[in-house]
């Protein structure tokens, strides 16, 4: 099951040309009990969807989009699917700094009745000077208020939601994008940690994760109770990682790998109705391929304010971040015991998940990744997730599909 490095398209993979002309946000049935949608989109990248329903039972969508990850044109976006309508909106620009680069957005829907878009704005490639902000509606997510910082506490990083414990707390699962002397920002020394507020989101404190260096997109999944697991990302590509927490997320176990493979690219998991967890990720890892690029933002050097830093000495004890390996096939799996293991697994979407470049605008990435899982209570499960960094793509599973 080893993805390749090829720089060849897969046949089963639609050209990005093919993938804009389909980008109309029309539900097309395309198997039994799968229905799937290119989201509409202006830019020519379109990376990072996080779903969400909101308050009137409307199926939102926002990722980032523009000419490529780092840049100072890429922008918030959202779209909407209204219960019942088989076609997503036109999207709505969500953020507009022409200085920054804003990146990995997520919806909140807030206890009392209000919608949050939290969302992080850096300049160019530069994740280590990172800032959380936020923008706030009170009508349901049809209009939000002005844009302000939630965390100025540089290099933060966020991408997935936002849980409430029992007890009322707030807990922001984030990651620390930790810059080295002499160095631009790689990732090698990343960490976790998780935003608690006790107070409605008026203040935030961070609460470091142990041990967790390599351990990133913390994303929580409520087991009952106090008990809460917690899933990685791996800068080191090699395993997703999991930690517990048994006081409602204020601390958390070391870091550990699971049974499936990660290639330091996002996964997202959600306990259904029936208690299982499921998780979307890439079944792949470093093992399984030996494509290899510098940095995520080895492209953009040529962007304002990015000029060259002097390298620093070696660290013979530092292990260095894995970036490159293919991003496919996109996969669903399912736990029984809390995230321990994974036994069940299906295959979304194959290809070679070439992501040697993150250049759109020439269609060179075929990359199937970043995906956002969210489960209703009509027991289907609604999936987003980069398509070739051209388009948001959107799958719904009724249970025939996945059972």
């Amino acid at each position: 099951m080893q993805p390749a490095a090829s720089s060849s398209p897969s046949a089963n993979v639609l050209t990005h040309a093919d993938i804009a002309a389909g980008m109309d946000g029309i539900l097309h049935e395309t198997a039994k009990g799968r229905s799937e949608a290119f989201l509409p989109s202006p830019a020519v990248q379109n990376h990072a969807a996080n779903l969400s329903v909101l308050p009137d039972g409307s199926l939102a969508c926002v990722w980032f989009g523009g000419t490529m990850e780092g840049m100072s044109d890429i922008s918030i976006y959202m779209s909407r699917l209204a219960k019942g309508s088989d076609r997503w909106s036109a999207a709505d620009k969500m953020s507009d700094d022409q200085q920054k680069s804003e990146q990995n957005p997520l919806l909140f829907n807030a206890p009392d009745g209000a919608v949050w878009l939290l969302y992080t704005s850096q300049t160019s490639g530069h994740q280590d000077g990172a800032v959380v902000k936020r923008r706030i509606s009170q009508d349901g997510g049809k209009s939000f208020g002005a844009v302000e910082t939630l965390c100025d506490i540089p290099g933060t990083f966020v991408r997935q939601p936002i849980i409430v414990n029992r007890r009322g707390d707030w807990l922001l699962p984030a990651f620390r994008c930790i810059g080295q002397s002499g160095q631009r920002w790689t990732g090698d020394v990343d960490t976790a940690a998780v935003l608690v507020s006790t107070d409605k989101g008026a203040s935030w404190n961070l609460h470091d994760v142990p041990d967790s260096i390599g351990a990133v997109h913390m994303n929580i999944v409520s087991l009952g109770g106090d008990d809460m697991a917690a899933f990685y990302r791996n800068r080191f590509a090699e395993h997703v990682l999991r930690s517990a927490s048994h006081d409602g997320g204020r601390t958390w176990s070391v870091p550990q790998p699971t049974d499936l493979p990660n290639n330091n690219s996002s996964i997202q998991a959600v306990k259904l109705c029936d208690g299982r967890l499921a998780m979307v990720f890439n079944h792949a890892n470093a093992s399984m391929s030996n494509a290899r690029r510098t940095s995520l933002y080895d492209e953009i050097e040529g962007e304002e304010n990015d000029a060259p830093v002097a390298p620093s000495a070696a660290d013979p004890n530092k292990r260095n971040a894995i970036w490159g390996v293919p991003r496919a096939p996109l996969s669903l799996a399912f736990s029984t015991d809390g995230g321990q293991s994974f036994l069940v697994r299906i295959d979304l979407e194959q290809g070679d998940g070439f992501c040697l470049t993150n250049n759109s605008k020439d269609g060179l990435n075929r990359e199937f990744s970043y995906p956002s899982i969210v489960a209703t209570d009509d027991g289907a499960l609604h999936i987003a997730f980069t398509y070739s960094r051209r388009a948001i793509k959107y799958i719904r599973l009724s249970p025939e599909a996945f059972n």
